[in-house]
């Protein structure tokens, strides 16, 4: 037989997936995979019902169809700072995971070097690879993640076609200022490469903090192309809706290559979910109180076990230091910790370039009782996970 593709080769199933299966087979509370035990909002549930006896179980249009199009920009213009264009300007893709690997093949050809911080959500290396492209990691350094400027223009001077931009940033929850973000901006027009900005945690950003569009800065709507979804601001995750925006010239590119990958989005899901696009400022509001009470609860049971914690800015992750344990793989210690202790995590070390093994990334979009559960479990670890022999 001929050796299948080579392509691949650099990279493993995805980890975050594989502890959820981990979690799975010990009925472990699972902290890992990042969605939601509560239901989606009743209008787009009540809608869904509707659409079930409705005439929406045949391809919509390719790059999306047209009142959720409308819907969409509807919604997403006042917050970029301009009247996004419903048919030149958008294509829905199947979650944001499609839009993005579909932004990275419109922007790359084979062989061009694309900007990742360190650490990065794991599928943005293996799109780097799948796409041809060959990733340049540049750190955002603990405990704020922020990075260094110096080496941030390094990283440009080696000519990259794009920068991949998280914000807020899974897994670390850091929140880009708008001081951060004008930099990259600056950075992006002097060197004229293109930022493709991951933008599902839009609507989970915590006091004081601020969430900034990149494309809305001076010079940045050429040049930037903002991915994101519906799964985490509507509690969809399975629903894989997701979209591009970004200006006509782009979009002619990612449309084609969005129709090639997967025709489309599921017709009825589109049409179903249109009442929460429409939904007014009160529900993002909402949405970011929840998001902050589960944030204090999750991080007050972490202090009150004495786990050593990052403090998310946005987004719905938190990093614990697992360095008291003295394990040397933080893989081995999540299988050990969702089978001894019953609650699933991810190893750090999946979000990472650097060598970093002390860090285990939790979630906390669960109800309360779930977190509470996960908390009293968690309250057992060093009983049940004796800190190994340092002079082994």
């Amino acid at each position: 037989m001929q050796k299948l593709s080579e392509r691949t080769a650099n990279f493993t199933d995805s980890v975050i997936r594989r502890m959820t299966r981990i979690s799975n087979l010990h009925g472990a509370v699972n902290l890992s995979q990042g969605f939601p035990d509560f239901d989606p909002p009743k209008e787009i549930l009540d809608r869904l019902k509707e659409v079930a006896d409705e005439d929406y179980h045949q391809y919509s249009i390719t790059w999306g169809a047209q009142n959720f199009r409308e819907a969409l920009a509807e919604k997403q213009s006042g917050p970029m700072g301009r009247n996004i264009n419903p048919d030149r300007e958008i294509v829905v893709t199947c979650g944001s995971t499609e839009a993005m690997m579909a932004a990275m093949m419109t922007v790359a050809n084979p062989g061009d070097k694309v900007i990742v911080f360190s650490p990065f959500y794991e599928n943005y290396g293996a799109d780097a690879i799948l796409s041809g492209a060959e990733p340049i990691y540049v750190p955002l350094h603990p405990p704020l993640f922020q990075f260094d400027k110096e080496e941030l223009e390094a990283a440009f001077l080696k000519q990259p076609k794009a920068l991949i931009l998280c914000n807020p940033s899974n897994p670390c929850g850091k929140v880009f200022t708008k001081e951060e973000l004008t930099y990259i901006a600056e950075l992006a027009i002097k060197y004229d490469v293109y930022v493709i900005a991951d933008e599902v945690y839009e609507h989970i950003v915590y006091e004081p903090h601020h969430h900034t569009y990149i494309a809305s800065l001076p010079g940045m709507w050429e040049r930037t192309i903002s991915c994101s979804s519906l799964s985490k601001t509507y509690s969809i995750t399975g629903w894989r809706l997701g979209y591009i925006i970004a200006s006509a010239e782009i979009i002619d590119v990612a449309r084609k290559v969005h129709d090639f990958l997967t025709v489309g989005a599921a017709a009825p899901l589109q049409e179903a979910v249109i009442p929460g696009l429409k939904f007014g400022p009160d529900y993002y509001e909402n949405l970011r109180l929840k998001y902050s009470r589960k944030r204090e609860l999750f991080l007050k049971g972490l202090d009150e076990i004495g786990l050593v914690h990052t403090i998310p800015e946005g987004a719905y992750y938190v990093l614990v230091d697992i360095k008291e344990f003295h394990y040397e793989s933080d893989l081995e210690f999540c299988e050990v910790l969702a089978k001894e202790v019953g609650v699933g995590t991810v190893p750090g070390s999946s979000f990472f370039k650097e060598p970093v093994n002390h860090l285990i990334r939790f979630h906390f979009a669960k109800r309360d009782g779930t977190l509470n559960e996960a908390l009293e479990r968690l309250s057992q670890i060093r009983k049940k996970i004796p800190a190994k022999s340092r002079f082994l």
